[in-house]
């Protein structure tokens, strides 16, 4: 039987029928501001908050500082609370880039993820964590040792991916291959703002549901919708993909 990681973000769950599978490593892509962040803060939150599951964030893009005013501005009031207590382990872009070097950071990481305290990991973001390297191959190689060594460590993990598009883009790359999962946030501009959208592309060993949902950012972070969504503000013939 598959075992499944609840991320216990309202909606996402019932379309993911019961959640990620667990050890698993889902790439999250979106254009900037979709709430890629979010989402990955809020797996690792609720984590802890919700299923007693403790998480690793490792953030290229922000120090510790900002991120915890990201948790808190959105409603994670137990976020100093639970890094504190080492129940959620940041390393920010100021330990993590403090060597120019992916191998020392890997290192620095390698006891906390063959920890078996922790269950989930965020590693935010790919576009970041691959200014360490000079070429694609070594890019590659370093990616694939990575995403081994969260398989073998049993962490089920969230990486994001910038896209400059506002859909999904249909050029195939590594971090597909390599992912078990796709999950795209979608968002598109009103006369009033921003209409968002999730879509859950690909899950590898379960059955999911692959419409495209609205979705909103709130206190509390991400809901999902599950009312699917036409796409009502397209053109005929355009498509999301």
């Amino acid at each position: 039987m598959i075992e499944l990681t609840k991320t216990g973000i309202d909606g996402l769950d019932e379309i993911l029928n019961g959640g990620i599978v667990k050890n698993s490593t889902t790439l999250v892509s979106g254009n900037p501001g979709a709430g890629k962040s979010i989402l990955g803060l809020q797996f690792i939150y609720n984590g802890v908050d919700q299923f007693d599951e403790k998480g690793i964030y490792l953030s290229f893009e922000e120090n510790e500082k900002d991120l915890r005013e990201a948790a808190e501005s959105i409603g994670f009031d137990k976020w100093p609370d639970y890094v504190e207590s080492g129940d959620i382990k940041v390393y920010d872009k100021q330990v993590l880039l403090r060597e120019n070097d992916f191998s020392s950071s890997l290192e620095l990481l390698l006891d906390d993820l063959e920890d078996d305290e922790y269950d989930r990991l965020v590693l935010d973001s790919l576009a970041m964590f691959e200014l360490f390297f000079e070429s694609e191959r070594e890019k590659r190689t370093y990616l694939l040792k990575f995403t081994d060594i969260l398989r073998e460590n049993e962490l089920t993990t969230l990486m994001t991916n910038e896209q400059g598009a506002v859909f999904p883009d249909t050029e195939i790359g590594l971090e597909n291959y390599l992912t078990d999962g796709n999950i795209y946030l979608i968002q598109t501009p009103t006369d009033s703002g921003v209409n968002r959208y999730l879509w859950v592309a690909k899950m590898r060993k379960q059955n999911i549901e692959t419409d495209i949902y609205p979705m909103e950012i709130d206190w509390g972070g991400i809901n999902v919708h599950e009312n699917a969504s036409a796409f009502s503000m397209m053109g005929e013939g355009d498509s999301p993909i």
